[in-house]
């Protein structure tokens, strides 16, 4: 049977997404003689009618090691949540997922697959239960999507902030300092337990552990007046102190436009002034998201585009591919978006990290 699929990237950018659009063109076309079109900017462009572009074999051949997406990314475009101008000139939330719908049809689309993370997601299964025939790809750098083992995308942001823990290895080294990386993670602390464990710091402190600024300070200062000579500590952004709120860079939690970081500089400043040491911070922000994917996140990437074609085949809508251990497996939406996949406090990692004499700041 003869099909025409959309593709679309939502939320925040991802190594591998290209991949993905590879993937999802080349196997639609070889395995089934399907045509395939990507939609540009997310449910924003699905809602607003953006251009789509074609897909055939020679425009998504030479993908696989290109960061980004060619379609483009939006974090924002939730047709269930539209914010529109009033007559009076006031700010409005409405449900526009009828227009969404429509697209959809006036597109001739048979099917669409959504590539990205839990609010993409939660989008995709609401508009499935009004008829839409979507099926969904995970992906997020911070790996906290549930229902898979990992997404695409973790990896590659591992390597850029293990790297970067290398480097500051280096120079704390040579300047006898406390060094202090800022990594991603809003909610959940993968990268930051992944890379600092990876990359050999002193303390770690991420989202699920609340942590207790002297518990650091007492932890860098065994490190700084031993035998070491220097510290390193490894932040996620989404990281508080115990009793305390994340903090914010723009904006706050109550506003639209507020956006987590700073943390990294707020922990410097405080480990400055207890130790009267030299603390230099960095803030590795969105060079975690750029650059060519690794191997690893281009052979997930690849798998999990050629899997969701097979899921369309199946008419299997409202499911999303999975990894489970080696196994590339469908599972539900609704499940997937259920929770939060978090770091376990008391898990495997946590406590090898510990036994390995990394701090957690409690």
């Amino acid at each position: 049977m003869k099909r025409r699929i959309g593709i679309l990237t939502g939320g925040g950018d991802a190594p591998g997404l290209n991949a993905v659009i590879r993937a999802v063109a080349l196997t639609a076309r070889n395995k089934y003689g399907w045509e395939v079109v990507g939609i540009r900017e997310g449910f924003d462009g699905l809602m607003h009618g953006a251009s789509t572009v074609p897909l055939p074999k020679g425009r998504v051949r030479d993908l696989l090691a290109r960061g980004g997406t060619i379609l483009g990314a939006v974090n924002r475009g939730n047709p269930f949540s539209h914010t529109v101008i009033a007559p009076d000139g006031s700010e409005q939330v409405v449900d526009v997922s009828d227009q969404a719908l429509q697209r959809i049809h006036d597109l001739d689309l048979d099917a669409l697959v959504a590539a990205g993370g839990d609010g993409t997601m939660a989008i995709a299964q609401s508009l499935v239960a009004m008829g839409a025939k979507i099926v969904g790809v995970p992906k997020t750098i911070d790996n906290d999507l549930a229902m898979t083992d990992v997404t695409f995308g973790f990896d590659t942001a591992i390597l850029t902030a293990t790297e970067a823990l290398d480097k500051l290895q280096t120079t704390a080294e040579s300047h006898h300092r406390i060094m202090i990386m800022e990594v991603m993670g809003r909610d959940a602390g993968w990268i930051a337990l992944y890379s600092g464990i990876a990359g050999g710091a002193d303390a770690i402190l991420i989202p699920e552990i609340p942590f207790d600024i002297d518990k650091v300070a007492a932890k860098m200062e065994t490190t700084r007046i031993g035998r070491r000579g220097y510290g390193l500590v490894v932040v996620a952004e989404g990281a508080a102190m115990l009793g305390g709120d994340q903090h914010y860079y723009i904006g706050d939690k109550g506003s639209a436009a507020g956006r987590l970081g700073g943390v990294g500089y707020l922990v410097g400043n405080l480990l400055a002034d207890k130790l009267d040491a030299d603390v230099r911070v960095t803030v590795l922000g969105h060079l975690q998201r750029g650059g060519q994917p690794t191997p690893r996140d281009r052979l997930l990437a690849t798998q999990f585009g050629h899997a969701a074609v097979d899921l369309i085949a199946q008419e299997k809508w409202g499911y999303m591919v999975a990894l489970r251990g080696n196994d590339i497996v469908p599972v539900l939406m609704t499940e997937a978006i259920r929770h939060l996949k978090a770091v376990d406090p008391a898990g495997d990692m946590v406590r090898m990290a510990r036994d390995l004499g990394i701090s957690f700041g409690t």
